[in-house]
């Protein structure tokens, strides 16, 4: 009672937020007002004040040690006096040193006590931005006025600039700036919305981050809103793919930067795992990103990490080898399903249901899209049948039949899950004279009757030992191609799931139906379905680096975003990215007209009534944006027209250039657009001449998505400001998410209560929150255990940029001699005896290892206690007496180079590791153990072995460069 009485007297949670901004607008349109009676300088001034005040927040640029070590004193004074210039603007806020002498020593402590004194400057940051913020909000909104009537040029077009900001506007914009995701309908000016806490960043100088959808709309908004921004005296810059670093770290250094979530992620990764200097690093920090379009970045485009690769050793070859086969085995299974269909029909005629049941359930398990299967499952008697069935052999007590069932198949598909298994039948189809060769061998044995046979040398042994793990691999390889294979062929559809474009696969996005450029599917499966398309086989990549989306934007200090459809996943913004959804009001009354649902039992019913439809609408001239699923069912519904004469314009993965410019056009007076959903986000759709008294824009959706969002952001393209629209929806029980995830029984009722075109919005609801359910769980469980590995990641990229960035590397390489050295020799000494110590397995490492000479004595004179740092020091003067002679700075740059390619070494390798790791941990669960448990503790022990080895590996490399440049030395006589 009192959780529905509270919101009913003090209003919802947004209602309040709502309730709360609205007098900081009138604040802000009321300063807005004085400043039009002020000249354009009065605009540059306040600008130029608030960026002299932030400016004490920057970070500290100082000369390296070595670089300060050969300093003249001149040049010495000059440092320490802007240090001191620094330290006196911050001297009200903070404690801060009252002297800095002009040299070396006194510049380092300087620099140390600035550093500490950083992780402290976000909240006077943050809390002079919001004293300003009324302020510098009518400033853009003023900025904008002045520009109305100028030409902008936009994509090499010229524009005239119409645009000042609405009250609900600065809502949006206040909203983002306190770290909110703006939730605005299509329409609403999101883009001019980004200006305002945009704008207010940037005065930090710290680099404010739009991340927009594509690389056209980055490109278009940093020409389009950078001319309000380089007006009130910023910088804007845009990255684009393939521009080179030098002109990334360009763009990087402006006030505020425009790009794709991949553009940012990419540069992360390389300038993180990638880069040998500092110089090659592009990024300048992680202050402030906004996400335009919020939820297709932080949840569509989640499911897929960014990951650099290179050549991996080529596999190509077992794909072409084994395809030929499956591609049989695939085809006698349609045949067996074939007659399954026919079977099932023959018991149905003679009322043998049961028995009917079984065919049709094997038939859905063998080929669930059997065009037979779906045309059989049109009957709601027959749905029930399966369903009831289904649920029979899924019980516990019935788990060994339903085996047997799957075994009179060569292999069974699952839908939902997206996996095909190979069956006991298709094994001995494959292979009839050894079907075991599909069970992977447990070499152990083997290996250990290798060793215990007393006949074989050294070499024998050795060579019998890679023999049997050869073989292993060879027949895991095999296993792996087919399975994977099986997949290409039954559950990856062309022109749905990929395209082929210039002989090459492209992976389609589901979500968008967009291409994919550069990505590929991983584990083989793109080699397979290369191999099933007949295309060239590229060779299989490994993993340099890898993030993922949401780990990604976790790095920024502040982050937000704007979106027309986030509220369906408030829970998971809030949940992963501590975001919270603010519903900002229209401008104009929405006067979209929504209608029920139409269902059909067939998609050639559904796409019959769809161009029936359409052709209603055409012959008035009102003009329809058709939204289809996949690139498959765009062209399906194109076929239709064309055969109905109805002009029109495709827009999917394959005519992908013009999006923009179709999208914009799509508003036209008998206009017919068919186009994949979410196609032309970030463009809005006008209305033609005349066409608001048609009615406006119609929106016909061919089919429900996986997602209530997507639905939404379909819909959402009409109606924009006010004007009208319409939008429905047209369903049939053989869309995939009706035939998954919909319940048959209670859908077939409803259809012979309610007959063709019955209204069962709420049951598609239903279904669809159940998979947004399961997909956010999913998510969730993804990011559990990359949480792992983010973890590992940050600890190695900070050491791999304190090797880059270190003005001190030496004091690094001491670090790792003290580390190395001390573990060997406690190492030693913990398997030695303390009453007659034999220290040759020492002395052997320092020589063979190090290139260091110890003496027995020299170590029996020191003792048990003083040992360690005996054998430190002696190892770290031997490695500084042998490179005194030699540039402090090609030293420098030569110990760099060692330790950072140990680094990346072992990072590569260990990726690797805990690829195969999380691949495995899984099967944990069948022994009762939470596979994420698991995963923790042995990437804990994997950690601990990767650190260990890459010191050790660079205390090698760098006393191997020692020993080298001293035998290189010229000897006097």
């Amino acid at each position: 009672m009192i959780q529905w009485l509270f919101p009913k007297l003090l209003g919802s949670k947004d209602e309040r937020e709502l309730h709360r901004l609205r007098p900081l607008v009138s604040r802000i349109n009321e300063i807005e007002e004085k400043l039009q009676r002020e000249p354009a300088e009065k605009l540059h001034e306040l600008v130029a004040t608030w960026r002299d005040h932030l400016s004490r927040y920057h970070p500290l640029e100082v000369p390296t040690r070595v670089q300060l070590d050969l300093m003249t004193q001149a040049e010495l004074q000059a440092v320490a006096d802007a240090i001191m210039a620094r330290f006196e603007k911050l001297s009200k806020e903070f404690s801060v040193p009252p002297f800095v002498r002009p040299d070396a020593n006194s510049i380092e402590t300087a620099k140390a006590a600035f550093h500490a004194l950083e992780p402290d400057f976000s909240k006077p940051r943050s809390k002079y931005l919001e004293k300003i913020l009324p302020e510098a909000c009518a400033v853009v909104k003023n900025g904008a006025r002045r520009l109305c009537g100028t030409q902008v040029l936009v994509n090499g077009q010229p524009m005239v600039w119409n645009m000042v900001h609405f009250d609900v506007q600065l809502l949006g914009g206040v909203a983002i700036h306190r770290g909110m995701i703006a939730e605005m309908q299509t329409g609403e000016g999101k883009t001019l919305v980004g200006t305002i806490p945009v704008f207010l960043n940037a005065l930090t100088g710290l680099g404010v981050h739009l991340v927009t959808v594509n690389d056209y709309l980055a490109q278009r908004d940093s020409e389009w809103m950078g001319a309000l921004y380089r007006a009130l005296g910023l910088s804007v810059g845009c990255l684009l793919n393939q521009m080179e670093p030098h002109e990334r770290r360009e763009q990087y250094a402006c006030d505020i930067t425009y790009g794709t979530n991949a553009e940012f992620g990419f540069d992360y990764l390389r300038d993180n795992g990638m880069a040998t200097t500092k110089d090659e690093q592009v990024q300048r920090g992680h202050y402030f990103a906004i996400i335009d379009e919020v939820d297709s970045a932080l949840i569509d485009e989640a499911r897929t990490p960014l990951i650099i690769t290179g050549p991996a050793p080529d596999s190509s070859q077992i794909f072409e080898q084994q395809n030929a086969d499956v591609e049989k085995l695939v085809k006698r299974q349609t045949e067996l399903c074939n007659q399954l269909a026919t079977e099932a029909k023959k018991l149905l005629d003679t009322n043998k249901t049961k028995e009917a049941g079984l065919a049709l359930l094997k038939l859905k398990l063998g080929q669930p899209r059997n065009r037979q299967f779906l045309r059989l499952m049109e009957s709601p008697d027959l749905r029930r049948l399966v369903e009831s069935t289904e649920l029979t052999f899924f019980r516990q007590m019935f788990q060994k039949d339903l085996l047997k069932l799957k075994e009179e198949l060569f292999f069974t598909v699952d839908e939902k899950t997206r996996d095909a298994d190979l069956m006991e039948k298709g094994r001995r189809f494959l292979d009839p004279d050894n079907p075991d060769s599909f069970t992977i061998p447990d070499t152990s044995a083997q290996l250990a009757a290798i060793e215990a046979n007393a006949t074989l040398d050294a070499e024998k042994k050795a060579i019998a030992t890679t023999a049997v793990l050869k073989r292993r691999e060879e027949q895991a390889l095999r296993v792996h191609a087919i399975n994977q294979l099986l997949k290409a062929h039954c559950l990856h559809e062309r022109d749905v799931h990929y395209v082929i474009r210039d002989g090459k696969i492209t992976i389609v996005d589901e979500s968008t139906g967009r291409e994919m450029e550069g990505r590929r599917w991983s584990d083989g499966l793109h080699q397979a379905v290369e191999a099933k398309e007949r295309v060239k086989i590229e060779r299989e990549n490994r993993t340099y680096a890898t993030i993922t989306i949401q780990n990604y934007f976790r790095l920024y200090e502040k982050l937000a975003g704007m979106t027309g459809t986030a509220s369906t996943e408030a829970a998971e913004f809030h949940d992963i990215y501590k975001l919270d959804v603010l519903p900002i009001p229209t401008n104009a009354p929405n006067l979209r007209v929504d209608d029920n649902d139409q269902i059909f039992k067939t998609r050639r019913e559904k796409y019959n009534a769809v161009v029936a439809k359409i052709e209603e609408a055409h012959v008035k001239g009102q003009p329809v944006l058709v939204g289809t699923a996949s690139v498959e069912a765009s062209e399906t519904v194109s076929r239709m027209l064309k055969r109905a004469k109805i002009p029109h314009t495709v827009l999917n993965a394959k005519f992908h250039e013009q999006e923009a410019e179709i999208v914009a056009l799509a508003g036209e007076k008998g206009a017919v657009t068919v186009a994949t959903n979410m196609a032309g986000r970030g463009t809005d759709i006008k209305l033609g001449a005349g066409v608001g008294e048609l009615g406006g824009l119609y929106i016909i959706g061919t089919e429900r998505h996986f997602s209530r969002r997507v639905d939404r952001q379909l819909r959402g393209r009409c109606s924009r400001q006010g004007d009208p629209g319409r939008a429905q929806f047209f369903v049939s029980l053989e869309d995939d998410l009706m035939r998954n995830h919909a319940a048959p029984a209670q859908m077939a009722a409803m259809i012979e209560r309610e007959g063709k075109g019955s209204s069962l919005g709420k049951l598609v609801e239903t279904a669809q929150r159940t998979l947004e359910q399961r997909d956010a769980k999913s998510r969730k469980r993804v990011l559990d255990f990359d949480d792992v590995m983010n973890l590992q990641r940050e600890i190695v990229y900070e050491y791999r940029n304190d090797v880059l960035g270190t003005g001190d590397v030496r004091r690094l390489v001491h670090e790792i001699i003290s580390e190395c050295v001390t573990a060997k020799v406690q190492e030693h000494l913990s398997e030695c005896d303390p009453h007659e110590p034999d220290h040759q397995p020492l002395l052997a490492w320092l020589l063979n290892g190090l290139g260091v000479v110890v003496t027995e004595e020299e170590l029996a004179t020191q003792g048990f206690a003083r040992l360690v740092p005996h054998v430190v020091k002696k190892v770290s003067e031997s490695y500084d007496k042998r490179l005194h002679a030699l540039p402090a700075e090609l030293v420098e740059r030569e110990e760099r180079m060692i330790v950072i390619s140990a680094i990346d070494a072992y990072w590569q390798e260990h990726l690797r590791d805990m690829d195969e790791l999380r691949e495995g941990v899984y099967l944990r669960a069948q022994g009762q153990k939470d596979p994420l448990v698991e995963y923790k503790n042995e990437a804990y022990e994997l950690f601990v072995s990767l650190m260990g080895s890459i010191k050790q590996q660079a205390l090698l490399n760098l006393l191997r460069f020692s020993a080298a440049v001293e035998s290189a030395r010229p000897q006097s006589a």
